[in-house]
């Protein structure tokens, strides 16, 4: 059961009040790592706040291919569960746990109260907004203006950052079906990294060396 105490330390901005709603209306939500959380087509009568664990999210197109977009972690809301929420509007996004991951579902109704009752929810709605839309510029900035190899670099950082770690624990056919390329041109990427001396390239995951040295991220 999510308490007070546990939403302070992840919202310490947020007033007494606003943390007492929130344990009165919201619902916790539990999902494994590998479970969706929504889908393409999917409409909302909830927002999702993610109290731990990150969650992946991701565009596909009508041949099943993916494209990665930006993560989601501890302390963040989906944007996209407030817009298409709000609007009534289905989603053109998927999302996927990426590790078993702890929720708040918020009804809808709720959201445009806070908004003007709660001066902290009014800014926390507009920085994860801010947020998301820098994410996505910064993707399309390297779809549009980089090359594979800046992007995988790109894509691997991220990952480190979100993560925390240096071991790279997906497959190569994962990381090109989200760079919208061929495991062939991912596999060469990477014995060029791994020749630089960036990344180590093991059997199950990938080591990340010293990636900042490549590409002013």
């Amino acid at each position: 059961m999510i308490t007070s105490e546990k939403i302070h330390s992840i919202f310490p901005g947020f007033e007494k009040d606003l943390i007492e709603q929130l344990i009165q209306v919201a619902q916790e939500k539990s999902v494994n790592s590998g479970e969706y959380l929504m889908k393409t087509g999917q409409h909302f009568r909830n927002v999702m706040v993610v109290i731990e664990g990150t969650i992946k999210v991701y565009r596909e197109d009508d041949e099943g291919n993916e494209f990665f977009m930006y993560y989601l972690e501890s302390g963040q809301a989906c944007a996209l569960s407030m817009i298409c929420a709000a609007r009534f509007q289905a989603s053109q996004l998927m999302a996927k746990a990426e590790t078993d991951v702890t929720l708040l579902t918020i009804p809808l109704q709720y959201m445009d109260e806070w908004m003007s009752k709660y001066k902290t929810w009014y800014y926390f709605v507009l920085e994860n907004y801010r947020s998301r839309f820098d994410e996505v510029l910064r993707t399309l900035d390297h779809v549009a203006f980089r090359n594979m190899d800046e992007r995988l670099v790109y894509y691997l950082k991220r990952y480190q950052d979100t993560h925390k770690t240096n071991l790279v624990k997906i497959s190569i056919t994962e990381i090109a079906q989200e760079l919208n390329s061929s495991r062939e041109v991912i596999s060469r990427l990477l014995k060029k990294l791994n020749e630089k001396g960036v990344v180590v390239t093991r059997k199950d995951h990938i080591e990340l060396i010293n990636l900042n040295k490549l590409v002013d991220l």
